[in-house]
């Protein structure tokens, strides 16, 4: 597991066992604030190990942006932490939790002894403002990744933690296309200094609008090239054709996985285009 320090208080872990996904650490006097707790305990288990042993301190908040598995399954190794997510999280834990656990544990026996934890802190619409050792960090809803999501925006620094809202290829498949984009719009006026992705590489500073656009891009081009494909009378496999390059983004991203994202977005877009006539 990759770990880099963004700022002096600052760390992000980046996983070698799943798709790049990130968990971060916002260090300060009255304890650590996590957001997001990785797929797989033993990655779970080194950054609690770093907290304790490195650090010599705990984590006092976990922050759940939203309820997707390489985002939730570690959070059972941090019982002392007060766990804050979107009120959606917290009923898709309860709704979609256990069943996609046990289907996740047929898979990978490593996630036998994962334990769902529930939010105990929620917020609805709109944001909330978490003040912890003399920093402010604004919890805001960013839906359209999935209804749920909610990105950090850590005031004094500027640094965006944005969960799934930003990804090296945005992805809408338990999501929705135009949502997406609108928070990419909000996520932009921000104007933040650097932004943690969900997956990926942190941006730094300089990059931030520039990709922020790409994605919204992105976005718009994999709509256009549906509603053309629709129009015309296309299948489904003549849409998947057209790769990602075409739509103006790197096949390499996430360790080569980023074709499969591409393709999964063209299909859920199909569908749901060709639901609605």
């Amino acid at each position: 597991m990759l770990r880099e320090r963004v700022s002096a208080d600052i760390y992000v872990f980046t996983s070698d066992l799943y798709a790049q996904v990130t968990s971060s650490i916002i260090v300060t006097p009255e304890g650590v604030v996590m957001i997001d707790s990785m797929p797989f305990p033993t990655e779970a288990q080194e950054i609690a190990a770093f907290v304790t042993h490195r650090l010599s301190t705990s984590v006092r908040y976990l922050i759940l942006t939203h309820y997707h598995a390489d985002h939730t399954y570690g959070a059972y190794l941090f019982p002392q932490a007060c766990i804050l997510a979107h009120d959606h999280c917290r009923q898709f834990l309860l709704t979609r939790g256990e069943e996609g656990l046990a289907a996740a544990r047929a898979e990978a026996v490593e996630l036998e002894a994962v334990d769902l934890r529930l939010p105990q802190v929620t917020l609805d619409d709109g944001e909330m403002d978490l003040c912890i050792g003399g920093k402010l960090l604004r919890l805001m809803w960013t839906p359209g990744h999935s209804e749920d999501v909610i990105s950090v925006f850590l005031e004094e620094e500027r640094i965006l933690f944005a969960s799934d809202a930003v990804m090296p290829v945005p992805t809408i498949i338990d999501g929705d296309l135009e949502t997406l984009k609108n928070s990419l719009r909000c996520l932009m006026e921000l104007q933040p200094e650097c932004v943690v992705q969900g997956h990926g590489e942190v941006i730094l500073r300089g990059e931030v609008q520039s990709i922020l656009q790409i994605s919204i891009d992105y976005l718009d081009k994999i709509h256009e090239l549906t509603a053309k494909a629709i129009a015309r009378g296309k299948s489904l496999e003549e849409l998947l054709a057209i790769d990602i390059e075409t739509c103006g983004l790197s096949r390499v991203a996430l360790n080569g996985q980023a074709p499969q994202l591409h393709a999964a977005n063209l299909a859920v877009l199909y569908e749901k285009m060709i639901q609605r006539g």
